[in-house]
C-alpha cells in the first residue's frame, strides 16, 4: 500500500527505540524525510546507522534534545524549522506507589510527557494550517483510560494528552490538517526485553503472568510488537486518513473494555 508519504518531513520525539523507532523505520520505508530524536547524540547515531542499514536510501537525520529542558526544546524547534508531520512520542514512566511519588516526579512527568507535545504542536501547527496540510499525532496509552494504580502519575499524563489532542484538533476546522491520538497497549518494548533478557521461554512466562495479574481484560493476551503500533501511526500520518480528525485510536489488544 502506498501511504503517499514520499518526501514528507517528519519529526518524531523519543524515537531511538521502541514505538518511536519502529515508526521512524516505517515512515522512512514510505519515502518520508524523518528526523529522529533522543537525549544523547550517541543514541541518535546508533539509531540512524541501524535505520540506514535496514532501509535502503533512507532519508534520516537526528537531533538530540532532553525534553525536560525548555532551552533545549527551543533550540530543537529552531533547528527543525517546520514539518509536515509531528509525532509526539517522547515519554517517561516509573511504577511507584502513589504515596511515595514526590511532587518533583509529578512535575517531571508532566513536563516531559505533556508539555513536550504542547510546545512542539504550538510551534509547528501554524505553518501546517497556512499550508493547508499537516498531521499531529500524540502517542498516548491505554493507561489514559485505565489509569494504572502502580503509576497514577503516568496515567494522568496520558489522559492529558487526549484532552490536548482533541482541543488542538478543533483548531484545524475546515483545513486539511488533522490531530489525533494513538493509544498503544502493553508493548514489547526495550524495558520488557530487558526483563526477558533474550530468553524466549522467559518471555512466555512473563507475558502469561503479566496478563493474568495486570491486564486480564486483554483480548489478545500478549504484548503488542512496536511495529503493530507503528502501522497505525503510519496510516494516521498518511493523506489516506484525511477524514480521521480529533480521534483516539486504540492499538491495545482489547484491554480497554469500552464500546
Amino acid at each position: 500500500m502506498d501511504y503517499q508519504l514520499k518526501n514528507k518531513k517528519v519529526f518524531i520525539s523519543g524515537s531511538t527505540k521502541g514505538i518511536g523507532f519502529a515508526t521512524a523505520k516505517t515512515l522512512a520505508q514510505e519515502g518520508a524525510e524523518v528526523i529522529i530524536n533522543g537525549r544523547s547524540q550517541k543514541r541518535i547515531d546508533e539509531a540512524i546507522l541501524k535505520l540506514k542499514n535496514e532501509v535502503k536510501n533512507a532519508k534520516i537525520a537526528g537531533i538530540a534534545c532532553d525534553f525536560s529542558k525548555k532551552d533545549e526544546i527551543d533550540s530543537l524547534i529552531k533547528e527543525i524549522g517546520q514539518v509536515d508531520i509531528l509525532i509526539n512520542n517522547v515519554g517517561v514512566f516509573n511504577p511507584k506507589d502513589f504515596f511515595e511519588i514526590p511532587d518533583e516526579e509529578w512535575q517531571s512527568f508532566y513536563e516531559i510527557n505533556v508539555l513536550s507535545g504542547v510546545r512542539l504542536s504550538r510551534a509547528f501547527l501554524p505553518k501546517m494550517i497556512s499550508n493547508d496540510w499537516g498531521r499531529i499525532i500524540f502517542i498516548s496509552s491505554e493507561s489514559a483510560l485505565n489509569i494504572p494504580t502502580e503509576m497514577i502519575h503516568y496515567g494522568m499524563t496520558k489522559t492529558a494528552q487526549l484532552s490536548i489532542s482533541r482541543g488542538i484538533a478543533e483548531l484545524t476546522k475546515g483545513t486539511n490538517v488533522t490531530v489525533n491520538s494513538v493509544l498503544p497497549g502493553p508493548t514489547f518494548s526495550e524495558g520488557v526485553k530487558e526483563m526477558v533478557n533474550g530468553n524466549e521461554n522467559n518471555k512466555k512466562e512473563i507475558e502469561e503472568e503479566f496478563f493474568k495479574s495486570e491486564r486480564p481484560s486483554s483480548i489478545i493476551q500478549r504484548f503488542a510488537d512496536p511495529q503493530e503500533v507503528a502501522n497505525m501511526v503510519a496510516y494516521v500520518a498518511s493523506p489516506l486518513s484525511s477524514a480521521t480528525n480529533g480521534a483516539s485510536l486504540r492499538v491495545e489488544g482489547g484491554v480497554v473494555k469500552y464500546i
